[in-house]
């Protein structure tokens, strides 16, 4: 046997206060965990809203014209769509900062639920927004009389700046995996 000292030994003398404010730093993880939390009552919130635009569409749907249909169905989408969005932030970012979750005996449980890395969260989250956007400039095209044509024209370039942002993010991306490919072989 070596008479080795233990590593956690082997440390200065300062290394207790070291240990502890890692300790500290470590442990702060655990201060988003609220902020997933309101996010979680967040989709309570959508949930109301949804019911209400469920409502108040059927309610509207034996009167309202083929476009008014369009346009509430749209709605009812992009309160979806905008869940999804919270859904995978709290999941990705519970998962990617917090603590893993443990899927144990749901044999329901989502894969990618407990796959999404960080990249994959951002790329999602552009993906959600550029989705959520293109919904809003669609509406705004079903009911083009009652826009000018600044709104329209700001709406189409924040969508497009939405669209570029993505395709840059998703080739930075790829051309960062291909550059970690080459340099691990």
């Amino acid at each position: 046997m070596t008479d080795q000292p233990h590593p956690a030994r082997s440390r200065a003398p300062g290394s207790r206060v070291e240990r502890g404010f890692e300790t500290v730093l470590f442990n702060s993880r655990w201060l988003m965990a609220p902020f997933y939390f309101g996010l979680v009552i967040s989709l309570a919130v959508l949930l109301y809203k949804f019911v209400m635009l469920l409502y108040e569409f059927i309610v509207h749907a034996t009167i309202a014209k083929e476009a008014d249909i369009i346009l509430g169905v749209l709605s009812l989408i992009d309160v979806s769509l905008t869940g999804n969005l919270v859904l995978i932030v709290v999941f990705s970012g519970y998962e990617n900062f917090v603590s893993r979750i443990d899927p144990g005996n749901h044999p329901d449980w989502p894969e990618w639920m407990t796959k999404v890395d960080f990249a994959g969260l951002k790329q999602k989250l552009l993906a959600s927004i550029v989705a959520i956007s293109a919904i809003q400039v669609l509406k705004a095209f079903m009911n083009i009389d009652s826009y000018d044509q600044t709104k329209l024209a700001w709406l189409v370039g924040i969508h497009l700046v939405f669209v570029a942002s993505t395709l840059i993010l998703a080739l930075s991306d790829r051309l960062g995996h291909h550059g970690d490919d080459k340099g691990g072989h």
